[in-house]
Order: structure tokens, then C-alpha cells, then sequence
């Protein structure tokens, strides 16, 4: 018999409007990317959030960068992702650099 999975429900839909924004806030972070077919992205009533999937295994964010050393943008990154949603694997995809002003 199969049991049903205790604890807390994952709202997943309700967690990546913030966890865009927070990514986002990251300074290395030019914006959020659908990934090379723009298929990344959540689904919510009348609007798509681009770039951020979130799963109950793990959360996915697709994004373009400034230019930063890798390992700053990761840490980065992960650094904002946790403070919102602590407890999953973060896969982070770096689909281009942005090299213009500001």
C-alpha cells in the first residue's frame, strides 16, 4: 500500500514569483531566460514567470548574466534561491552574457 507524502504541502506556483524576484535582485543577473526553446518558465493565471521552474525534486533557474566570474553569479544565485525556498537542489543554466551599458 502506497502512503500518502506527509508534511508540508510545496506550493509550487505561489513560490516563483518570489524566487524570480529574488534572482532578479541578484547584481549578476541581467534577467531571467526561457532557455534555448523557452520552455523554462511557471504557468500562473494570466501571466508566465520565464526562467524559473520549481519542482517538489528541485528548482530550475534560467537566466542571462553580466559579466562576473562564474562562481560569483552561482553563489549568488544560490544565495537568493535558498533565502526564499531552503531545502531543494538548484540547477542553474547560464544562457548568454550581457555585455551592454548598464
Amino acid at each position: 500500500m502506497t502512503r500518502p507524502p506527509t508534511g508540508p504541502v510545496l506550493d509550487t506556483d505561489a513560490l516563483a514569483e518570489p524566487v524570480a524576484a529574488a534572482v532578479l535582485a541578484c547584481p549578476a543577473v541581467a534577467r531571467l531566460s526561457g532557455g534555448p526553446f523557452g520552455t523554462v518558465g511557471t504557468y500562473l493565471p494570466g501571466r508566465r514567470v520565464t526562467g524559473v521552474q520549481i519542482t517538489t525534486t528541485g528548482i530550475t533557474v534560467r537566466l542571462v548574466s553580466r559579466p562576473v566570474a562564474l562562481r560569483a553569479l552561482e553563489t549568488q544565485v544560490r544565495a537568493a534561491v535558498t533565502a526564499v525556498l531552503p531545502g531543494l537542489p538548484i540547477h542553474i543554466g547560464l544562457d548568454d552574457l550581457d555585455v551592454g551599458p548598464g
